[in-house]
């Protein structure tokens, strides 16, 4: 059975962590991943005191959901290999206050976006800087038991499994792993999908599902907000590579619909379509 979770994001903006997690549970997931983006106010969330803290965790207990993972995507706005000195000690702090808390609520595993850079030009040396801060980041997370994974990125940097594993060589710490988004992964025409799900597989922390369109030369590709069915993935194929490589971590359907006026109704037509899948490829769930 495939342990299923769900996107902050997914769900309903306006909602308490309880009134989150119990309607994860009604939708019959296992786990919500809790998103700290670059906005002020989910950056916010790495300074909740120990009541703010103390409450999520209670509502963990109460509901019987857990937030398995982070999705610590505010390095974007304060990468590790930005050019600015004060940019890569910001970001240091960001992850450092974010190892804090996924220890702090037992949180297994903190995806980090891989990006040297967002908003900066590319250069040997952001990667330089990226690659000395995010040591830094695997020793301060190791002393702590979470693991840091590098998510396959909408961005030239990491934009496949290969491309984390020079980085993997350089840091080979078991508490460096890979986050693969299925998505991201496909839509890059470079990328042969199968082999890189062979070639990360012992690296694999979870997998995202989500759809995209893919890059070609006039189009820049999509990489959000693709509704399942109608991009380039190939689920089935895959879920079915990873089923015949022993993968048993977790899935988590990464979505944006927070703001939509019918969440619920785009959850479960993301469910719909992907549960036969999984059950399909040997991942039944639910």
């Amino acid at each position: 059975m495939a342990t299923l979770g769900i996107y902050e994001k997914a769900l309903p903006k306006e909602s308490s962590w309880q009134e989150r997690l119990m309607l994860a549970k009604k939708l019959n997931f296992d786990f919500v991943e809790m998103s700290i983006d670059e906005t002020d106010e989910r950056l916010a969330r790495l300074d909740w005191n120990q009541e703010q803290r103390k409450e999520v965790w209670l509502a963990m207990q109460e509901t019987g959901v857990k937030i398995l993972s982070l999705c610590l995507s505010g390095h974007r706005r304060y990468p590790f290999g930005s050019a600015d000195p004060k940019k890569r000690e910001q970001a240091l702090v960001i992850v450092a206050k974010a190892i804090e808390l996924a220890a702090d609520l037992g949180i297994r595993t903190i995806q980090l976006a891989g990006y040297d850079v967002y908003y900066e030009k590319k250069n040997v040396n952001t990667r330089a800087d990226f690659i000395k801060n995010l040591q830094k980041a695997v020793a301060l997370a190791a002393a702590k038991e979470v693991v840091l994974a590098i998510e396959i990125m909408d961005d030239s940097f990491i934009p496949s499994i290969s491309e984390f594993l020079k980085i993997k060589k350089q840091i080979p710490s078991p508490y460096l792993q890979v986050y693969p988004d299925l998505g991201n992964l496909s839509a890059w025409p470079s990328n042969d999908v199968g082999y890189e799900l062979e070639c990360g597989i012992e690296y694999i922390t979870a997998v995202h599902l989500k759809d995209t369109l893919a890059v070609t030369n006039e189009f820049p590709g999509k990489f959000k907000g693709v509704p399942f069915g109608t991009g380039c993935v190939d689920f089935l194929g895959c879920l079915k590579t990873l089923q015949a490589l022993d993968y048993n971590g977790p899935f988590l359907i990464e979505m944006w619909s927070e703001t939509s006026t019918e969440p619920i109704k785009e959850i479960n037509e993301a469910l719909n379509f992907l549960q036969p899948l999984l059950k399909e490829a040997g991942y039944g769930h639910g």
